[in-house]
């Protein structure tokens, strides 16, 4: 449950690790500092493994992490030693998962150095140095990326399918290349992996940014190359109002007013989780969406029986807030024309997010350590581990909630083009898919076997012996 901490200071630990190298049996400091590294996945997703090793690595480090819970200690150096020692003599852990833990904490001084979990020293304004070690080729990318300022997650995508082309033309690099590389790279992602059209254009944006922008030379053109074909729009995921109210029921808490709120405004899960406080109007029930999809801006419903509840929400926050300014936390992260526009922006009210994380973070872009936002992958695990508990036989996840928004709102009368409006979508055919999973589909057309008689054997075939 994702509650928010009571508000008290900070005490340090008056206990110190004994940790000891095994060769030398002298005690080593570093191996006591904790760990903060949330931002793994994303490194290891970059990493040139198979992706049965990178599905091994996951387990191995998610397990020492259920093991830290279980016993109350956060991730260090020492912790995996002694789980690893205390594994092998159980027999509960094997090579791979000292090779896992090895790149674990290996990849996470990389990218830190010994400066610790609590590194402040890096200017909110200024992105983390690129490692030392990284390719030539792949350095100009990460640069080209942040002069424009992408966001983090593309230039995570954009390095993973660069590093997926450097892989696939071995022994060649990536700056040697040409477009007779790029077009047998592009089909055999379609032939050998057949990944889809939207990942195939993905590809295909990043080599062409990588040409055009870190080595400054065109591609020209690739001409013919096998195109992944584009899948039909899928009839979206719908839970009927019985199954919402099971769901809600079985969830707690600040999770309990997401999902609701969720359910309630339709929003996509990046834009509840990037909600700011003056987000909220509370006053005039609407929730207003800034730089959402295509960095479009748009103002929704918002429900009133979540009034009272954003109410109190809000008032826990500003405990929490009043304890961050005292500890002098770093402001929240803001898109860089607004922090260079509002230098203080970030220690404000209006711009906290309202559900942050319980504990501090580390920014993956600056390298400092803020309070940031719910994740994502957090939310979705706990929507999808509580449906499953709530008896629901279908997939739910969060974006199953906006689908149960568009679909009851047709149901009530909405028109369709003010639905539009308030999903956000560029085009109404995007939006004219939930006209397929109505109660009534087909403009309230019944069914030929609903307008028969019904014959006296209907009940006894129903009930009688199979054959």
């Amino acid at each position: 449950m994702n509650t928010l901490p009571n508000v008290q200071p900070r005490k340090d630990s008056d206990q110190t690790a004994k940790n000891s190298t095994t060769k030398t049996g002298m005690a080593n400091p570093a191996w006591e500092k904790p760990v903060f590294f949330p931002e793994w996945r994303d490194f290891l997703m970059l990493e040139p493994f198979d992706d049965q090793q990178k599905a091994q690595y996951i387990r191995a480090i998610a397990t020492f992490f259920t093991h830290c819970k279980a016993v109350r200690k956060l991730s260090s150096m020492g912790v995996a030693k002694a789980y690893l020692e205390a594994g092998y003599v159980q027999g509960k852990c094997s090579r791979l998962d000292r090779d896992a833990l090895r790149w674990f904490f290996v990849t996470y001084r990389k990218e830190f150095g010994d400066q610790g979990p609590f590194r402040q020293s890096v200017s909110p304004q200024q992105r983390r140095p690129i490692p030392e070690g990284t390719p030539d080729w792949e350095a100009k990318m990460i640069s080209a990326i942040r002069i424009r300022g992408f966001l983090w997650n593309t230039e995570q995508i954009y390095r993973g399918c660069l590093r997926r082309f450097a892989e696939a033309i071995k022994p060649m690099t990536p700056d040697q290349a040409g477009v007779e590389e790029v077009r047998q790279h592009l089909t055999d992602l379609v032939v050998q992996r057949q990944i889809s059209s939207s990942s195939q254009k993905q590809a295909l944006n990043a080599l062409v940014f990588f040409f055009r922008e870190a080595l400054k030379r065109e591609l020209g053109d690739i001409g013919d190359f096998q195109r992944a074909k584009r899948k039909h729009p899928r009839i979206p995921v719908v839970l009927s109002r019985e199954e919402l109210n099971r769901l809600f029921a079985a969830l707690q808490g600040t999770w309990r007013l997401m999902a609701e709120l969720q359910y309630g405004s339709g929003v996509r899960i990046t834009e509840l989780l990037e909600l700011r406080v003056q987000s909220l109007d509370l006053a005039r029930g609407r929730l207003l969406v800034r730089g959402g999809k295509g960095d479009k801006d748009r103002a929704t419903v918002l429900p009133q029986k979540l009034v009272s509840p954003l109410h109190a929400h809000l008032g826990r926050l500003r405990e929490l807030f009043a304890q961050d300014r005292a500890d002098n936390v770093p402001g929240v992260w803001l898109p860089l024309n607004v922090e260079r526009k509002y230098r203080n922006a970030g220690v404000q009210w209006q711009w906290q997010w309202v559900f942050p994380m319980a504990s501090l973070s580390r920014d993956r872009q600056a390298g400092i350590v803020r309070r940031h936002h719910v994740l994502d992958g957090t939310f979705q695990r706990i929507i999808k581990t509580t449906a499953e508990k709530a008896g629901i036989d279908k997939r739910v996840t969060p974006h199953v909630l906006r689908h149960c928004f568009a679909t009851h709102m047709l149901e009530s009368g909405v028109d369709l083009r003010a639905l539009q409006d308030l999903l956000g979508h560029a085009n109404v055919e995007t939006t004219e898919i939930y006209t397929h999973v109505t109660a009534r589909p087909g403009l309230g057309a019944r069914s030929p076997l609903d307008l028969l008689d019904p014959g006296p054997g209907l009940a006894a075939a129903v009930g009688g012996d199979r054959t």
